[in-house]
């Protein structure tokens, strides 16, 4: 999922001069937050029930696999800045 965000990052929210950035989180309630930033605020995906992209597709799959990998995933303007996060999250398995 880490790959599948960063690669959107690069390929739809690049713009020339300006970096991504890819933060990992992990919280006390055992969930991993995969969150990437990038400058192209016009350009935010539409979370919510994203349907298989037919198989004859060259690309699509990519947001596809993250909403059914991920418990959790969305978009979110940063405050004060020109940017976008778009994350992700899974729940980790217990420590024993």
């Amino acid at each position: 999922m880490a790959a599948e965000l960063t690669a959107n990052a690069v390929r739809h929210g690049h713009v020339p001069g300006r970096d991504f950035h890819l933060r990992l989180t992990a919280t006390a309630e055992a969930t991993l937050r995969l969150e990437v930033a990038d400058t192209r605020t016009e350009r935010r995906p539409a979370p919510g029930e994203l349907t298989a992209p037919p198989m004859d597709a060259e690309s699509g799959r990519g947001l596809y696999l993250v909403s059914q990998l991920a418990h959790r995933w969305g978009v979110a303007p940063h405050a004060g800045a020109p940017e976008k996060h778009v994350w992700a999250e899974l729940r980790l398995p217990p420590i024993r």
